[in-house]
């Protein structure tokens, strides 16, 4: 039986602010974060720690998909490390004590220590030491995974955007020389140029700092927003951008302009690393060379803050009190509202509504799994259209008693483009199929 995803069955707490009540997300001093908490996406566990619910899960599956199809396209094989790592491998590769007061700690029952990972190039190399020399036939290799991560932030901000608790894509690939390595940086670099185009927004790639993670060559993907930690330094005269931290002049390195550049307000949601020896060298990571010799392995490391990325698109996207996606990570990008119960339209339209579902579902792939139906009939159809626009379903399909005629008509709206429109069911089909993704 053909399952219909019915909005009265979801889990979305949906905070009603009316006027004269207190709205408990009066402080939250970023529009991503009041929206996905007022709108029932996620819900707050603790500081710095959030609930997935059932909208904000499905829009963050939607991402992943896009990222695990653009690993297996360059050869990203999937694993899981981990989480609990003994502190040991930090000590030794010396990020323990750069890191320092970032890190969660524990100690178990022994009193061994351990930390929660905020990434995994410690590990990843202690994988690789821990196998038998592999054979230079073997590279590159590129190992990646997608699970929760942690930071002790001294102060959590902006929701998903930081957070003690995050969900990350981070990949290491091995070489067994520093020109093969940059050859393999530059695939996996390109990768995520896919993935952010795929994502829909507009997103700037700059030269970046390497921080504690260290490395020759490091590059950093940004969001425009005025919430932005970040400061990025852009030449409008040529193509040439970088992390203000690596600027020692007002002036363009690369053409020498002055005037016409910027300073921008960015999130930061991905970066890239080539990382040479300095992680495969103190924790012996090698491999066996051509002439039957162990030699260390070249290295690299790449992270998408895929919590982050859902994050900043609202933040990006979204009007003050209407949440805007991409139509790559909606949770729905249709959602068909009946008329309400009892109404003159709801007993001349019958099951009209279910039928244009399935309809949808057939003859558009995209929306395959992805229409909603609000069938909350109790409620009257403007409350729920009103609904709908505060969630930012991007398709919101009302019918009406000009759905009763023959053939039946019905209201079509569309978000990103504010627009509205009376369309019969084929044209509706066929308005979605050229208007989707774009």
């Amino acid at each position: 039986m053909r399952a219909i995803h019915r909005l009265s069955k979801i889990l979305q707490p949906i905070t009603i602010i009316s006027k004269g009540s207190n709205n408990p997300h009066k402080d939250v001093t970023s529009k991503s974060q009041r929206l996905m908490l007022e709108l029932g996406v996620i819900q707050q566990a603790h500081t710095g720690s959030f609930h997935f619910l059932p909208l904000g899960l499905r829009a963050l599956d939607k991402l992943v998909k896009i990222v695990d199809e653009e690993m297996a396209s360059i050869g990203g094989q999937k694993i899981m490390f981990p989480t609990l790592v003994k502190a040991d491998l930090w000590t030794t590769s010396g990020r323990a004590d750069a890191m320092g007061s970032e890190l969660m700690t524990l100690k178990d029952r022994h009193n061994h220590k351990y930390i929660l990972c905020p990434t995994h190039e410690e590990t990843a190399s202690h994988l690789l030491q821990s196998l038998a020399p592999i054979s230079y036939k073997r590279f590159p290799l590129l190992i990646y995974q997608i699970t929760s991560k942690y930071r002790d932030e001294m102060k959590p901000r902006f929701g998903l955007i930081r957070g003690r608790e995050f969900v990350m894509k981070d990949l290491y690939s091995f070489d067994v020389d520093k020109l093969s390595a940059m050859e393999t940086y530059e695939k996996v670099a390109g990768s995520y140029d896919r993935v952010f185009k795929r994502i829909g927004i507009n997103f700037v790639k700059v030269l970046g700092t390497s921080g504690t993670m260290g490395g020759d060559l490091s590059h950093e993907y940004h969001y425009r927003a005025a919430i932005g930690d970040d400061k990025i330094f852009v030449c409008h005269n040529c193509d040439f951008s970088a992390n203000v931290d690596l600027m020692k002049t007002e002036k363009c390195p690369k053409c020498d302009e002055g005037k016409n550049v910027s300073i921008q307000s960015s999130i930061e949601v991905g970066h890239t690393f080539l990382l040479g020896d300095k992680y495969s060298k103190p924790l012996n990571a090698k491999y066996l060379s051509h002439n039957a010799k162990p030699q260390l392995l070249q290295m690299g490391s790449y992270g998408l803050g895929l919590s982050r990325i859902l994050a900043a698109s609202v933040e990006v996207l979204s009007l003050e009190q209407e949440m805007r996606w991409p139509d790559s990570l909606a949770p729905f990008n249709v959602v068909v509202v009946p008329p309400k119960a009892g109404s003159r339209e709801e007993a001349t339209v019958g099951p009209l509504a279910e039928r244009l579902y399935a309809s949808l579902e057939r003859e558009v792939p995209e929306l395959k799994q992805n229409v909603l139906l609000d069938d909350r009939t109790n409620l009257t159809v403007g409350r729920r259209f009103l609904d709908a626009r505060r969630v930012g379903y991007r398709f919101v399909i009302v019918l009406n008693k000009l759905s009763s005629e023959d053939p039946p008509q019905f209201e079509m709206n569309d978000l990103a483009r504010n627009s509205q429109m009376v369309l019969q069911e084929n044209q509706i089909i066929k308005y979605i199929k050229e208007n989707i993704n774009t």
